[in-house]
């Protein structure tokens, strides 16, 4: 057989197994861990948007309500907690860690809901339209929170499930070993019990 026979046949066969290796799964880990990274990041971005938007919100009101001093400090001292919580890209694999993050945001959460509570017995403030356009900037942050949130849940949940099935499974053992899987978001205490309404 010629020389060229041979090494044509050596690149047919190399050709031929680099399809099956990327037909039968191999990059799908890598490819799903990097876009929930991304929507991890995502995540953080539009956590940190709330977070710039705090200190705004907070200056507006205490012009108005300087008595509601408890208040405003107890939004302060969430978003210094908040914020002082980082979970990079390389921790989504430790659930304690996420979990932290998300205690951290959830009061960050109930503290800005008793300040826009506490806004309803200012009528001034409430008209004051710096303040109705922060609390516009902050729906909707809370709205991109929402949808990143999912948006991240849906792609850990399908590294995840990559992880643990076939032929997914086999590449994780052999090739992934170091690879684990993303810890996701819970639901806060208390948000299966239906609101209370009282009249």
């Amino acid at each position: 057989m010629s020389s060229y026979f041979v090494r044509a046949r050596a690149f047919l066969v190399a050709g031929v197994l680099g399809l099956m290796v990327a037909g039968c799964g191999y990059n799908n880990i890598p490819t799903y861990e990097e876009t929930a990274k991304a929507k991890w990041a995502d995540v953080q971005n539009n956590y940190q948007r709330r977070a710039d938007l705090i200190p705004n919100l907070v200056a507006t009101v205490q012009g108005y309500a300087k008595q509601e001093a408890d208040v405003l400090k107890g939004v302060t001292e969430a978003r210094a907690k908040a914020t002082s919580i980082h979970v990079d890209a390389t921790q989504l694999g430790d659930p304690e860690k996420l979990k932290q993050f998300q205690d951290a945001q959830n009061q960050l959460g109930g503290a800005l809901g008793r300040l826009i509570a506490v806004s309803e017995n200012y009528p001034d403030l409430k008209s004051n339209q710096n303040f109705l356009a922060l609390q516009s900037q902050l729906e909707g942050t809370e709205n991109r929170i929402a949808v990143s949130r999912r948006d991240y849940i849906e792609a850990a949940r399908i590294f995840n499930t990559e992880l643990k099935t076939f032929p997914g499974v086999l590449w994780a053992a052999t090739f992934f070993r170091a690879t684990k899987p993303m810890a996701e978001f819970t639901a806060s205490e208390g948000a299966q019990a239906p609101p209370q309404v009282k009249f």
